[in-house]
């Protein structure tokens, strides 16, 4: 009895804290990748000043009491304040489940905007790979990507909807490819292999599952890349 008062003690105290920090804003459309296991999410913004986002961003979301998740922002239009973030639902979680839980018109609320502290190599050729988790990621070092003509990449898709639909709805010089095994990194690393890149011209940004992350970057190594070509940022396990 004690521990629940203590507990109800804190989430009111928790919800007055949110209620003087949170932002807000508006959901404008919300589009499920058949099956529903990748969701892509329409925001109008309009108290983040976008024009400051020199690095690739992300936005803490709440969602749920007390529960907060990071998305990045992609395809933004900083003149009105839009933006669009993928939400990679195949995994049960907080996050999935606000997610899906949001319709047009409803009201989000965010605790902060941060940096991933990567942006593009100013002269090399940007090559992103990722994974479903990492959509938004890639999609907004293509946009920061000047000209897009030095933007390339791949990203591995275990459903071959999502692929199809990716090509349908993007012009973008990202690749899909099927996951053939259960992280990616081997299915990114032979794509990067067939692809004829010059060893030193090249940067590469590695973003998805920290296992993806973590074994695409020690195989790149192996194909004597060096550590200052190789940015990486893991998502998850």
């Amino acid at each position: 009895m004690e521990t629940s008062t203590i507990q109800k003690l804190k989430r009111r105290a928790g919800s007055l804290f949110e209620s003087k920090i949170l932002g807000t804003g508006r959901v404008l459309d919300v589009r499920f990748w058949q099956p529903g296991t990748l969701i892509e999410i329409d925001l109008h913004l309009p108290n983040i000043d976008m024009t400051a986002w020199t690095e690739v961003p992300y936005i803490k979301f709440k969602v749920d009491a007390l529960t907060y998740r990071d998305y990045t922002p992609s395809c933004w239009d900083a003149e009105i304040c839009t933006c669009t973030i993928f939400v990679d639902a195949a995994h049960n979680g907080p996050g999935s489940n606000w997610a899906r839980s949001l319709s047009k018109g409803n009201e989000v609320s965010y605790l902060k905007t941060g940096t991933s502290h990567q942006q593009p190599d100013a002269l090399k050729t940007v090559i992103a790979l990722g994974d479903e988790s990492s959509l938004g990621h890639l999609l907004a070092l293509q946009q920061m990507t000047v000209p897009v003509t030095r933007f390339a990449g791949a990203v591995a898709m275990n459903n071959e909807g999502h692929s199809k639909q990716f090509s349908e709805y993007f012009r973008s010089p990202l690749q899909t490819i099927l996951r053939k095994d259960k992280y990616g990194h081997n299915s990114l690393m032979e794509w990067v292999i067939g692809q004829p890149y010059t060893l030193h011209d090249v940067a590469f940004y590695i973003t998805g599952n920290d296992t993806m992350v973590a074994q695409l970057r020690k195989m790149l190594k192996q194909q004597g890349y060096t550590s200052s070509q190789i940015n990486v940022k893991g998502f998850w396990s």
